[in-house]
């Protein structure tokens, strides 16, 4: 068995992880990340970066190469409620640096992220290491078990972190318990390609009984087919041509690429859930973003929410951990701090799935706009405001961690 210590191990290479993994690292704290996966090629993952973390790219000096990258801007967010269309959240009313919302596929970020962590010598990443259970001493987390392809990995540390997203096996085996708040719909995932005269923006189409959501790509459009909770098995009983057809009739301009969906795995299913842990830490140990609180797709903020917790986390945790005395006041003070804005996007995220998306989904066929939808397309003005809340959200965090390492 190998065996490693450090002065913080984080499982789970995600948004939280790379972003903790390279602060504390650029403050020089040994730490450690562990990915159970041999890459971070997968799929139909959040690919939003929105200009809350924007702002912390430039804070770190990242923001120019970042943009370097190819990616899409989307500087509104459109939507069409039945016979309505409306631009949804503009952007532009934010007093941002970057006042539009970045698509990048999440592997591109992670390994932007991940090799800038490199550079500083106590950054440590560790790639198909699958953490398997918690080190306990006397009633204090100390280190994670995790099993490698050259066999088991024991790592021990003064502080383990959680952010292995919503089915955490650190949070399960911390005992850490949480609140279901439930969800009416799931989504089916899939591409279709995009072509010259297509709509630039997102897209969203609200009709009776049906979501449709399109999110540019360039060469691609990522669609989200928004279902009923637990339908997915009927949908697909319907059949694919069933399917095909209703994306057409949604969005009739790519109606004559329908035909690109040849079979059923070119379609993913994304089981939404919100969960949010009721306690984040125990002696030891913390849980950040999927992992400490599940995020409904809704406004496509649980990327911002994980990299805002990293932040904040690492501001108050850097010092703590150079003199190796993280304690479990420091650790409750982050989840006061972060349990607000979780809470309060939470609670607008599920005011929408139960106001709109269940109200669309049980197609209503006298279903007219909610009343804020039909504010936003008569008073412009007012597209500030879900674009501040998608956008910023209600606590952005900013970089506090000095960089200790010479140019």
């Amino acid at each position: 068995m190998d065996t490693v210590a450090v002065r913080c191990c984080i499982a789970g290479g995600g948004p939280a992880g790379i972003m903790m993994g390279l602060l504390l690292a650029r403050a020089g704290v040994e730490v450690l990340v562990l990915e159970k996966h041999a890459d971070f090629l997968r799929d139909f993952r959040g690919d939003t970066i929105h200009p809350s973390t924007l702002e912390a790219m430039h804070e770190l000096g990242f923001l120019e190469a970042l943009l370097d990258l190819p990616h899409q801007k989307a500087h509104r967010v459109n939507g069409q409620f039945g016979a309505l269309a409306l631009t949804v959240a503009d952007f532009g009313y934010l007093q941002a640096r970057c006042p539009f919302i970045v698509f990048m596929p999440q592997w591109d970020f992670l390994s932007f992220l991940a090799e800038r962590a490199a550079r500083y010598p106590t950054f440590s990443l560790r790639m198909n290491t699958e953490v398997t259970g918690l080190i306990e001493e006397e009633g204090r987390i100390v280190g994670l078990q995790a099993v490698t392809p050259e066999g088991p990995l024991d790592v021990h540390a003064s502080l383990v972190v959680g952010a292995d997203g919503r089915h955490s096996i650190v949070r399960a085996r911390a005992g850490l318990r949480g609140i279901e708040y439930g969800a009416p719909m799931d989504v089916l995932w899939f591409r279709l390609s995009r072509c010259a005269g297509d709509p630039e923006d997102p897209v969203g189409r609200f009709d009776a009984g049906r979501v449709f959501v399109m999110l540019n790509r360039d060469a691609y459009w990522q669609c989200g087919f928004v279902i009923p909770k637990g339908s997915y098995a009927q949908v697909r009983e319907r059949g694919l041509p069933s399917l095909r057809d209703t994306i057409a009739e949604l969005a009739p301009f790519v109606a004559d690429r329908v035909g690109e969906l040849q079979d059923w795995e070119a379609v993913k299913l994304l089981t939404v859930q919100v969960d949010r842990l009721r306690q984040w830490y125990c002696p030891g140990l913390l849980c950040l973003g999927d992992a400490a609180h599940a995020m409904s797709p809704i406004g496509g903020v649980g990327i911002n929410l994980a990299i805002q917790d990293a932040i904040a986390a690492s501001n108050a945790l850097a010092a703590p951990l150079r003199e190796d005395r993280p304690t479990i006041a420091a650790l409750r003070r982050i989840q006061q701090r972060r349990a607000w804005p979780t809470r309060m996007t939470q609670r607008l995220q599920l005011f929408l799935q139960k106001q709109v998306i269940g109200r669309v989904l049980r197609g209503d066929d006298s279903l007219s706009p909610p009343i804020f939808f039909r504010l936003l397309a008569r008073f412009p003005l007012l597209q500030w405001i879900p674009a501040r809340l998608i956008g910023i959200g209600f606590r952005p965090e900013h970089v506090e961690t000095p960089d200790i390492w010479p140019r």
